[in-house]
């Protein structure tokens, strides 16, 4: 499942959280639908809790391998760490898919 598209078609039909900070809020707040997180993030400690507060929220986490490819997909012009999926749009279908795998 292609991720990055996945985050793209969340940010033109839906509502995307960017930025570690902003993604942690939307996990707690239990607004996030699908977070991901890049591994190429220096140094790791800035997103190594995230997959350990949604696997207690109970929503599907995904690491990608490119913070720049994260931040090309949610639309900015430089790198992010991790993105949160607020409101799926037309990516809700993939979504649940990966729900439902868990």
């Amino acid at each position: 499942m292609d991720f990055y598209s996945i985050v793209e078609k969340a940010k033109k039909t839906g509502k995307i959280e960017k930025g570690t900070n902003e993604v942690t809020k939307a996990i707690e707040m239990g607004t996030a639908k699908l977070v991901v997180y890049a591994a190429d993030v220096e140094p790791k400690e800035i997103v190594t809790h995230l997959p350990a507060i949604c696997k207690e929220k109970g929503i599907p986490c995904q690491e990608v391998d490119s913070k720049q490819k994260l931040g090309a997909a949610a639309g900015i012009p430089v790198a992010t760490a991790s993105v949160a999926v607020v409101d799926a749009g037309e990516a809700a279908s993939e979504i649940a898919k990966l729900k439902s795998e868990k």
